[in-house]
């Protein structure tokens, strides 16, 4: 039976182990921060090794993922992929940094591994690679949200997000500044910009709408391909606004579709 290591323990994580708890995977290991380390463990359903770095695990699982955010992936993820141990992330917006980007690349490299990319909360990425190739002209992605959506993040310099009577546009920018200014947030602009025209060419708006449930991303693509418009409005985790069902649906389809003969 292989096994799995985690970073991070929240929501995805959750939804991750509770989904895999029947399957071929073990989940084996899991990262927490330092002081939370028992609280992982009880969010385990089986005991594992838990600890505060990857250099503290006894052994080492035959995939890691990572829940853990940008911070997680950057203080971990080269230790695992140096080991020769792939990696698959949602945060992709970790990637807007280049030292980030090299960094994991050459640890990668030296491990003879790889780092995997979730497709996360949006879709049509495939037909983004492939008009790509052909040559792109333009590649814009919207985000809208709730105001909950926003919280802790720099929405709230532009507005009262809990006063908000009407649809506000938070930023506007490219896909780099996006990533960078809404680390938890802007995932899927990061997914958008590695698929298409890459992070400085892409271009995000991000909007706060009072009036709107769930998460609605928006790609709109023009190249010598034709025209493309793509939307998708999800639901969020139950317990955390700011993270899309879909993107935990996208890391368990990953571990699931990993070591599978025939793969998308």
């Amino acid at each position: 039976m292989p096994k799995l290591g985690i970073l991070g323990h929240g929501s995805m994580a959750d939804y991750v182990v509770r989904a895999l708890d029947r399957s071929d995977w073990q989940v084996s290991h899991c990262i927490a921060r330092v002081g939370r380390e028992e609280a992982a463990r009880k969010c385990m359903p089986r005991e594992i090794c838990v600890a505060s770095d990857v250099r503290d695990w006894s052994s080492m699982p035959d995939l890691v993922i990572d829940c853990a955010g940008h911070a997680g992936l950057v203080a971990h993820a080269p230790d695992v992929l140096r080991n020769g141990t792939p990696v698959i992330t949602a945060s992709i917006g970790a990637l807007a940094d280049d030292d980030v980007g090299t960094m994991l690349a050459q640890a990668a490299r030296a491990g003879d591994s790889r780092l995997h990319l979730a497709s996360g909360a949006i879709g049509a990425l495939d037909a983004l690679r492939a008009a790509a190739a052909g040559g792109l002209d333009a590649v814009r992605y919207i985000g809208r949200k709730p105001p909950a959506g926003w919280r802790g993040t720099d929405a709230e310099k532009m507005a009262d997000l809990d006063r908000l009577e009407e649809p506000i546009t938070h930023f506007e920018g490219t896909a780099r500044q996006a990533a960078l200014r809404y680390p938890k947030n802007a995932n899927v602009a990061a997914s958008v910009a590695l698929a298409g025209l890459g992070f400085d060419a892409t271009r995000v708006s991000l909007i706060a709408d009072p009036g709107f449930q769930g998460n609605m991303h928006q790609i709109t693509a023009e190249g010598a391909f034709g025209h493309f418009e793509f939307t998708i409005t999800g639901h969020s985790l139950p317990d955390t606004p700011r993270t899309s069902a879909l993107a935990a649906m996208s890391m368990l389809a990953a571990v699931t579709g990993y070591d599978t003969p025939v793969t998308f």
